[in-house]
């Protein structure tokens, strides 16, 4: 069988929406980023990492009797044509190790990397601009 490079092209996929990065407090070493996906294959984004971090995870939150709980997933799947929100409270992508405080106005660069259902994978980097998160629960 013949292996014809569908994807060896330098767009992948995968259009990627409202990135942006939650601005974080000074000293502090985690961050959080979120964006929408929506890819044009079944596929899954299987890694992720960023110009300002030591690494990228992507975790889920969910509410389970009224305690948070946040997981870390190996993949997050993508189903073909389906918008896959990631957003406060729900998917996110975690940024560990920052090397310093993100401020609105910055930008960060992340790097996602995706793989489809035959197992060609592709990467695509975006520029997520830094914000204030406009509803914070921490009050």
């Amino acid at each position: 069988m013949v292996q014809l490079p569908a994807l060896a092209g330098p767009a992948a996929p995968v259009e990627i929406t409202d990135a942006w990065v939650r601005a974080t407090a000074p000293g502090q070493k985690v961050g959080a980023a979120y964006m929408t996906l929506k890819s044009e294959v079944d596929g899954e984004l299987i890694a992720a990492d960023s110009n300002i971090t030591s690494s990228v995870e992507i975790h889920s939150m969910s509410m389970k009797d009224g305690v948070m709980q946040m997981r870390m997933l190996q993949r997050l799947p993508l189903t073909a044509g389906e918008p896959y929100h990631l957003a406060p409270g729900g998917f996110h992508l975690m940024l560990f190790g920052l090397n310093e405080a993100l401020k609105p106005g910055m930008s960060v660069q992340l790097t996602l990397r995706f793989r489809d259902r035959a197992g060609n994978s592709f990467e695509k980097t975006i520029p997520a601009p830094v914000k204030q998160a406009v509803r914070d629960h921490h009050h």
